[in-house]
Parts: structure tokens; sequence; C-alpha cells
């Protein structure tokens, strides 16, 4: 079990978990696998204050940071459009649509004294950059970034602090394109996974990820959940999984009730990838909002980082308000969450997940050994 990748990182399981709440990653970290932290709804100041806190909380253990610098959004040849020059691309009857969808289902304007949640935090070069200077700062092993291959000068800053690179991918295209970028942990994502995700099934996208790339490592990721899982991950040349969504219902994880409540009861049929979140195609949990963007008469989502501009002030609203709510505001509440979340069905703490999924990874494996032996002799 203890892959080549362990070694390198100094962990004692092959399991990242990607989490945007930091007492998961230091909890995961904790228990042997290696915790990742999502810097994308932190400011450079907040990143700062979070890695802070797992330095003091992790006892050591190794952990990463996930950033995103898109290779291509709206403004990104120009060198990034100023967010005021932005939000006037932002068409008129997309503010009309959500404002109509809101108010019908009551749900308030934000308090005045309620800070907005950065509509522009993690969707530029400039600001995934910021990210990354940040968790330079800080004793990270691992910096993994999505939507594309990273800048070389990225790459470059990384290696020269002896921090490795993981990239996602969907498929084997954009995986040579990493490869050749200097990446050295390669993040096979299947459609099932949760958030920005391919068209390819994560049984057909790993193997053929890990011919191409071989010796580079590759993690599978998308749908995992279980020991059994993992071991099917392994059977097809990972030396590892990425897993995001089964933290999402932890005992550490800070959502609100009312959301992971949602994430408890769903099947694996109540996930949609649409591209209203961002503007590019992310799985996520199905909801009224967004079944209200697949109608007949919905307009179209726009290019990143124009549709998360757009939908910001809307996102804020149904999330604050479905803190103090359990009606209307929960039927539009959702989050980014794979088709795993058929598999969430009872929260329990994390290092009670991570040693479940070792444990049937271990009864697994010795199974078919045993099948094996027994059909040889």
């Amino acid at each position: 079990m203890r892959t080549e990748i362990c070694k390198e990182l100094g962990i004692e399981f092959p399991i990242f978990a990607f989490s945007h709440c930091r007492d998961v990653v230091a909890a995961v970290s904790k228990a042997g696998g290696f915790g990742v932290l999502g810097a994308l709804t932190f400011s450079p100041e907040e990143l700062e204050q979070e890695l802070a806190w797992i330095d003091e909380h992790v006892d050591g253990k190794p952990y990463g940071v996930d950033i995103v610098i898109p290779a291509s959004y709206v403004g990104r040849d120009q060198g990034d459009i100023p967010k005021e020059q932005l939000e006037k691309m932002v068409p008129q009857h997309i503010k009309d649509f959500l404002n109509n969808l809101l108010e019908k289902h009551k749900v308030p304007p934000l308090p005045e004294d309620v800070k907005l949640y950065d509509s522009m935090l993690g969707w530029t070069q400039t600001t995934g950059q910021a990210h990354l200077d940040v968790s330079l700062n800080h004793p990270i092993k691992l910096v993994v970034n999505a939507l594309g291959p990273p800048p070389v000068e990225a790459i470059e800053k990384c290696h020269a602090a002896g921090v490795k690179v993981g990239a996602l991918v969907g498929s084997v295209d954009q995986a040579l394109k990493q490869k050749k970028q200097g990446v050295d942990v390669i993040i096979a994502s299947g459609t099932e996974a949760g958030g920005h995700t391919g068209e390819i099934a994560t049984m057909v996208l790993t193997p053929q990820v890990v011919d191409a790339v071989a010796p580079t490592p590759v993690l599978t990721a998308g749908g995992i959940g279980s020991g059994r899982q993992m071991a099917a991950a392994m059977m097809l040349g990972a030396q590892g999984v990425w897993t995001g969504s089964i933290w999402l219902t932890v005992n550490e994880a800070d959502g609100p009730e009312v959301l992971i409540n949602k994430l408890l009861a769903a099947t694996s049929h109540d996930t949609i990838r649409s591209r209203c979140l961002t503007g590019k195609p992310a799985r996520q949990l199905k909801t009224t909002y967004t079944m209200a963007w697949e109608a007949p008469d919905a307009p179209d989502p726009l290019p990143m980082p124009l549709q998360f501009l757009a939908v910001a002030e809307a996102n804020n609203r149904i999330y604050k308000h479905s803190m103090t709510t359990h009606e209307t505001a929960g039927d539009l509440a959702g989050i980014a969450v794979g088709q795993v979340v058929g598999m969430m069905n009872q929260r329990k703490p994390t290092r009670e997940v991570i040693y479940e999924m070792v444990n049937e990874y271990i009864e697994t494996v010795e199974a078919r050994a045993a099948e094996l032996a027994a059909a040889i002799e």
C-alpha cells in the first residue's frame, strides 16, 4: 500500500484529501493520509491565516495546497481585466434572471454588515499566483493546480522550494500537456468527480493516463470513497487516490447543517454536470437552483470568470439564508459534489473514514490474492 509517492511525500497511506476546511485537512494528514487545502475561497490574507493554523495543528505531518490558475478565461490575453471592467460585461438579463429566481424563493438580500465572498478569488492567473506565493511560505509538500497546465514559472518556483506540483486532468491529451510542462504528479479525474470535470469515466481514464505519462505517478480521482475503489485504482496502475466529496460530511466539516443533511440524503442520481457555477462544466448537487439554469428559457452561462462573477451575490445570499432556515433556501442550496454522494450516508470522524478505507483496501487485496492462489493450485 505504501507506494513510491508515499515514500516521496512522507505519508503512510496514499489517500489524498481535498477540502476547503482546514480542520479536515489537518485531520487527514494526522491520520496518515495527505490533506490538501483548497485555496480558492480565501483571499491571500485569509489563506495565510488558514495555513498558519494548519502548521500549528498538523503535528508536523505533510500537507499540500490546491490553487487554480486557469489556462483560458476572459481577460487572460490582456493580462487580467480589472474586476470593475468585468462586472460591466455581465448582461442585465442574467442579473434579472437571478433576482427573479431568488425573489420567487423568498431569499432576502444580504444584511449590510455581511462580508461578500470575493467573486474574483482564484479564477485568474493574478489571484492564483498570489495564492501560490502565500503557500510557498509554509512547509507544504505539494501544490496542485486545476483547469490547465500551470505556468512554467509557477512550476519552477515550486521546484526551487522543494515542492512537488500536481495537476488534475480529464483526458490523455491534457495529461501529456501537463507532463510536458513539468508537472510531477498527474491526477486522472473521471467524470464522476465533483467540481470541474470532463466526460470520461474514471475506470476508463485511469489506465489510459497511467500508460501515457509513465513513469510519472498518477492518482485516481472521481467517485472514490471506499477501500474497494482504492484497490481498483491501484490495480489500474495508480499510486494513490485523490478524494474530495467524501470529506464534505465528516464530523470536522464546517458546512451548514441544512446542506450536510441534503448530501447525506442524496443518491448518485442527484448530481448534475453544469456550467452554471463557474462557466466551465462542474459536477454539483442537483437543486432547484441548478435546474432553473437547465430550463428552456434560462440564459446561457457566461465564460469564466464572468459566470462566477455574475452569480457570486446570489450564491452568497443562498448560503447565508440556508444557515438560518430549512425551507425555501434549502431547495436552492447546493455545492460541488461527485456521484460518490450516494455512498455518503452517515457522519463520521475523518480518522474513521481513513481507517475504514485502509482496512477495506487490505481485505479486498487479500481476498483477491487468496482467490488467485487457489486458482493457481
